[in-house]
């Protein structure tokens, strides 16, 4: 048996505050969770948002009416400055961490996702830690993943992972609005299980990023049927990757 492996997604609002700036010690407690684990021999495949916003943060606006090119444009001048913050930390604990770009017909079946799968494998053998995120500068519309969310599913499912973790700004799903007194967390549903009617008095008002708790709800009981435990929990939580790794009542969980 090899060292077990996890897909952790952290999405743009955990990574960023109200005013949409990054939030660099966000990153660093998500590295040192990951090298926590590492230390235990779990490797982590991280699936990071926050492109976007951290070339925003570059660029300023722009010019540019078109909103799939402004995407492509920010994403493009965001991912060396996210690369830029994690590969920094990563090197502050010791580990090394890698970037991997895909378009979501790099996961059809054929010698694309061979090659996925021969870069993937060959980073964790090293004791790499992959970042994986949406080539945003040539995906376009059929080749688009519908969030990271998705992303993740896929990266999670050619991986075989043990565990998949969505992480967001919501503790997990809710019966109502998360701020209401009478709403509780549901801490564990069955992929059969009817929760939807949930999601919509769940919603917060979404930030940059394009996935909210529907879409989370839709990829984490398609990943669950897989076979593969899926998670949404609160990544601003302190400890919440190692907390759920040792099965401590943490976020919703989906099973078989």
């Amino acid at each position: 048996m090899g060292p077990k492996r996890i897909v952790v997604k952290v999405g743009t609002n955990v990574l960023t505050n109200k005013d949409n700036r990054i939030l660099g010690p966000v990153i660093k407690e998500l590295v040192r969770q990951i090298s926590v684990l590492y230390e235990r021999n779990i490797m982590v495949v991280l699936v990071s948002s926050g492109s976007a916003i951290a070339g925003k943060e570059i660029l300023g606006d722009t010019k540019i009416e078109d909103p799939s090119i402004r995407r492509q444009v920010y994403s493009a001048v965001g991912q060396p400055r996210m690369m830029r913050h994690y590969y920094s930390i990563f090197h502050d604990y010791g580990m090394r961490c890698a970037q991997v770009l895909a378009t979501k017909r790099d996961f059809d079946a054929g010698l694309h996702r061979k090659n996925m799968i021969n870069c993937y494998e060959g980073l964790l053998s090293e004791g790499v830690i992959p970042i994986a995120n949406e080539d945003d500068a040539v995906s376009l519309t059929m080749s688009m993943f519908s969030d990271n969310d998705e992303l993740a599913s896929l990266v999670a499912e050619l991986l075989d992972a043990d565990k998949l973790i969505i992480l967001s700004d919501t503790d997990g799903l809710y019966t109502g609005h998360p701020d209401d007194a009478d709403s509780t967390m549901i801490n564990e549903v069955r992929s059969d299980q009817n929760v939807e009617q949930y999601v919509k008095a769940s919603n917060k008002k979404e930030g940059e990023g394009r996935g909210g708790m529907g879409s989370k709800l839709k990829i984490a009981k398609s990943t669950a049927q897989k076979n593969i435990p899926t998670y949404i929990a609160n990544g601003k939580r302190a400890n919440v990757i190692v907390d759920i790794i040792d099965d401590k009542e943490v976020g919703t969980k989906f099973i078989h």
